[in-house]
């Protein structure tokens, strides 16, 4: 049965679950303008979605028709005193859109949780998931939409892509980077409670209080266009050894920032985590995460740098101009042309 939800009280949602932070509508609008074609014929579901407060439940509604869309989902937590969360079923059909501005939704039959066989079973039904979820949970997370092989557009902290299982899927191709990171992501609704911190915290011209962390991005299984583009290579290491410092226990070269990646070496190549929003498959290949041979910490002098990617130049890749001269291979091996 339908019922009417005072707004207000959804930000008293349980802080366990929800984290408490709400994603802004232009920073869902700047993203989701990259993956139109994904979405057509689909049903979305946005299953850590209270449906009144989520802007990535209005923008779906908004654009409804224009991304072509099947069916949208929405299910959230249970408010602070009540057993059930809430339900948003919408089919563009008459009367739908009415109601949902007037505030009304359903239940769920129990709190909302997207882990509860309830959620889980509309998640059967869906054809992508598109939210911001819980970061506390996301591990969690990401595995029930791998398990039930969905694909997925999520926020997440950048940190997320240092954990061994998410790292896991970026490495097999199964998971990426979407196209917002960092400052990119504006920032996030927080509610009246919540302490305003940073130079950049503020009140939106919609009275929304917002937080700017700086430390989002977008995971996806969505193909897009800059995971085909190629990095820019304008730098190189012969005659520039001095600035490419090899590791203590690992034969490659460490790499402060992938703009200095050099374009004449095909070894082994440690780079920033940063790496990964502009990563290539056709042009590199990830060979693991931050260790060296030794199993430890990869290491220069004795002294660890921050998390390093470590990766290898693709050969043989077919977007690019195969080398015309002697390339260098580390321990002083060339890749000689023919």
């Amino acid at each position: 049965m339908a019922r009417v939800i005072d707004r207000s009280l959804l930000t008293e949602a349980k802080k366990n679950k929800n984290d408490e932070f709400y994603t802004q509508y232009a920073d869902i609008e700047a993203e989701l303008q990259h993956y139109g074609n994904h979405f057509r014929d689909k049903v979305v579901y946005c299953n850590t979605d209270n449906p009144l407060v989520s802007n990535f439940v209005r923008y779906f509604i908004d654009n409804f028709e224009s991304l072509g869309l099947k069916k949208l989902i929405a299910t959230g937590y249970a408010l602070d005193g009540e057993s059930r969360g809430t339900r948003l079923i919408y089919t563009g059909a008459a009367g739908e859109k009415e109601a949902f501005e007037a505030g009304k939704v359903d239940h769920t039959e129990g709190e909302g949780d997207f882990r509860s066989g309830e959620c889980i079973t509309l998640l059967k039904e869906a054809d992508i998931v598109v939210t911001n979820p819980p970061y506390s949970l996301l591990r969690e997370f990401v595995s029930y939409m791998t398990s039930y092989e969905k694909d997925f557009l999520i926020i997440a902290t950048v940190n997320a892509i240092t954990y061994k299982d998410i790292f896991k899927l970026i490495q097999d191709g199964k998971i990426w980077l979407g196209v917002g990171l960092g400052r990119a992501i504006s920032g996030f609704i927080v509610p009246e409670h919540y302490e305003l911190y940073g130079t950049e915290a503020r009140i939106n011209e919609r009275g929304e209080r917002i937080v700017s962390t700086n430390n989002s991005l977008w995971l996806t299984t969505l193909d897009i266009e800059k995971r085909h583009r190629d990095i820019p290579l304008v730098n190189t290491y012969v005659g520039n050894e001095d600035k490419y410092p090899r590791y203590d226990n690992l034969d490659g070269i460490n790499v402060d920032k992938t703009q200095n990646i050099p374009s004449d070496y095909y070894g082994l190549i440690g780079v920033p985590i940063t790496f990964l929003h502009k990563h290539n498959p056709q042009q590199f290949d990830i060979i693991r995460f931050r260790k060296g041979d030794d199993g430890k910490d990869l290491r220069i002098n004795g002294k660890s740098p921050y998390f390093r990617i470590v990766i290898r130049r693709v050969v043989d890749n077919p977007s690019e101009q195969p080398p015309s001269e002697d390339v260098a291979l580390p321990n002083g091996q060339t890749l000689m042309v023919y």
